[in-house]
């Protein structure tokens, strides 16, 4: 049973490391959103490390944001527009100036959307 936990504490710190490598590319690449890895991050730090966890939620731009959702479900609208600012011209430039096949663009264009879609659904502020 012992090694059972210790495999899966083991496999969620992993798993954390990678998505907050993820977030971090994400930060630099229009296509690969960094929030969502960041909660993946902090769910699988949550679940593996205490100390990790607690490293990830006191930094000054990540941990605010990161207990607003955990807590209350909530995005700020300062980081709504932020992600519109950023992905809305970058995937613009990539689409319309890229030699990428057709398909690629589409699905840029779709997970995009949808993406910003998902952000501005979710409540600014704290009920």
């Amino acid at each position: 049973m012992k090694i059972v936990k210790r495999t899966r504490r083991t496999i969620y710190f992993v798993l954390g490391w990678l998505f907050l490598s993820l977030g971090i590319i994400g930060i630099f690449l229009p296509l690969l959103p960094t929030t969502p890895f960041l909660l993946l991050t902090a769910f699988f730090f949550a679940r593996s490390s205490i100390r990790w966890h607690k490293w990830l939620l006191a930094q000054p731009h990540m941990g605010p944001l990161i207990l607003d959702w955990q807590k209350h479900g909530v995005i700020r609208t300062r980081a709504k527009i932020m992600a519109t600012v950023l992905m809305v011209p970058l995937v613009s430039i990539s689409l319309f100036f890229g030699d990428v096949p057709l398909y690629a663009k589409v699905s840029a264009a779709v997970v995009c959307s949808c993406v910003l879609a998902f952000i501005w659904t979710r409540p600014s502020a704290r009920d």
